[in-house]
């Protein structure tokens, strides 16, 4: 029974997470399908207690964010803004010579309130007003140069299907494959919602804003995705791009997938599918790098803020905002997932779960549970005398080993960035120890419920030595 238990656990585990150097066969696709996140939540679980107890500590902040809070539209005006303002805070942020300026932003629709859309709207006799201000610059001109005066980036955000407004196609910088083409393995879609095709080409990178959810949290974070037949970057590489003066990035992949993808010097370790793993740093510990936009507006902002920053721009205002949930528990704003990002590649601190180390964790549990097995149920061994022994042996001696599991692989979490997957591993070899546990404890009762019938057979035997005599004998 254990080995059958030990057998089966192992191979719906590895059906859960399937390494990507392998081919996928049938079997474990079936069990995927039938058992559908049967180790997995275990596993984010797991990791998410590996980040809390250890989260990120910022040693660098690269990334300064001007957020456009409820401050900000309180003073300026309500969201979204007329183009023309919207280019004021680029202008303001941009004077303070800042490395790049990514916008967590996109424009898909003509400016309504622009002074031709507004002569548009006028009646006819008001034709000298409608003709002055057909004279002026529309507003997305006056924002278009804006963006190609100051190293701006402007968002999209990726689409699983067609909306009015989306385009299937975006104006990327190049992305150089180094290996196998990777498209088959990375996050694809089929459309985006991007800016006006004036704002893109007056701005100097366009990227996606997507990010991975699992369950409602982010954990991984896609730094290239695919848009039809086409690579495209996230918006923290190409940032990195800009700043670092960098024609292009650099995707390292083979038959598996996705290695590592690179911008200048750096090469940043990924999954197969082009996500890297997120190790979190408390928003309470990152809540100096934002800036209200009102305060750039108004010139009330240190310049040393700005100056050779990365600067994110994006909506914090209540009502306006899409909220992320991390491992933390914490709920963010979107533009802190990007900066996060920014940050971890800056630091050189990255989350690892190579395809190896699915093998070796395969590997420690096959090992543990047949030693287990072969070792257990031989009548000699130390271990079997003292699970006869003691009723309780089994819980204790399983508790004591998964204390052991868990502190190594919070340890090895902490050191190296490794996310070993400890649940797994608990849960496995729990099932096995407790196919002895459940012998044992039948073998307990059935001791019991022997020395209770003894008893009950004594304590008759006694009743009927101490009635009478005469009693004994009739009448």
């Amino acid at each position: 029974m254990a080995l059958a238990v030990l057998l089966g656990l192992s191979l719906i585990n590895l059906s859960s997470e399937w390494p990507s150097d392998l081919p996928r066969p049938a079997v474990v696709g079936a069990l995927d399908d039938a058992l559908p996140d049967s180790f997995k939540a275990a596993r984010q679980l797991l990791f998410d207690q590996y980040q809390r107890r250890f989260p990120r500590v910022p040693t660098a902040q690269p990334v300064t964010i001007v957020e456009i809070d409820e401050e900000t539209l309180a003073t300026v005006g309500q969201w979204p803004w007329p183009r023309n303002r919207l280019a004021t805070l680029i202008d303001a942020i941009a004077a303070q010579k800042p490395l790049a300026i990514g916008l967590d932003i996109y424009m898909p629709e003509p400016d309504q309130t622009s002074p031709d859309k507004v002569a548009a709207n006028l009646p006819a006799s008001a034709a000298s007003l409608a003709a002055g201000l057909r004279a002026l610059p529309s507003h997305e001109a006056i924002l278009a140069g804006s963006l190609r005066a100051a190293p701006t980036i402007l968002g999209a955000a990726a689409l699983d299907h067609d909306v009015f407004g989306a385009m299937t196609d975006l104006r990327s910088a190049p992305i150089v494959v180094h290996g196998s083409d990777p498209l088959d393995q990375v996050q694809r879609f089929d459309y985006v919602l991007a800016s006006l095709p004036e704002l893109q080409a007056a701005a100097h990178g366009e990227a996606m804003l997507s990010v991975s959810l699992e369950q409602g949290v982010v954990r991984h974070f896609p730094l290239i995705m695919g848009l039809r037949d086409k690579l495209v970057p996230s918006l923290p590489m190409e940032m990195l791009r800009l700043a670092t003066g960098s024609a292009a990035l650099d995707v390292y992949a083979d038959p598996s997938g996705v290695q590592a993808v690179g911008v200048a010097d750096v090469d940043v370790p990924t999954q197969h599918s082009g996500d890297i793993w997120l190790h979190f740093a408390s928003i309470r510990s990152t809540l100096n790098r934002y800036v209200s936009a009102r305060d750039i507006l108004q010139g009330k902002v240190d310049p040393e803020r700005i100056r050779g920053k990365l600067i994110l721009v994006g909506l914090t205002g209540s009502g306006v905002t899409d909220m992320r949930t991390t491992p933390l528990g914490e709920l963010v704003p979107g533009i802190e997932i990007q900066a996060q990002v920014i940050e971890t590649i800056v630091e050189g601190r990255f989350l690892r779960r190579p395809a190896w180390l699915k093998w070796a964790e395969s590997a420690f549990i096959m090992t543990f549970g047949l030693a287990i097995i072969w070792y257990v149920p031989r009548p000699r061994s130390q271990i079997a005398v003292f699970m006869r022994t003691v009723p309780k042996a089994s819980t204790v001696l399983g508790l004591l080993l998964h204390l052991v599991n868990a502190v190594c692989c919070f340890f090895i979490f902490k050191r190296f960035g490794l996310l070993v997957d400890a649940a797994s591993i608990f849960i496995i070899l729990s099932a096995v120890m407790g196919c002895f546990f459940s012998r044992t404890l039948l073998q307990v009762v059935e001791r019991s419920r022997t020395g209770a019938a003894l008893a009950q057979q004594r304590e008759d035997n006694n009743e009927r030595a101490r009635e009478p005599a005469g009693k004994a004998r009739g009448p």
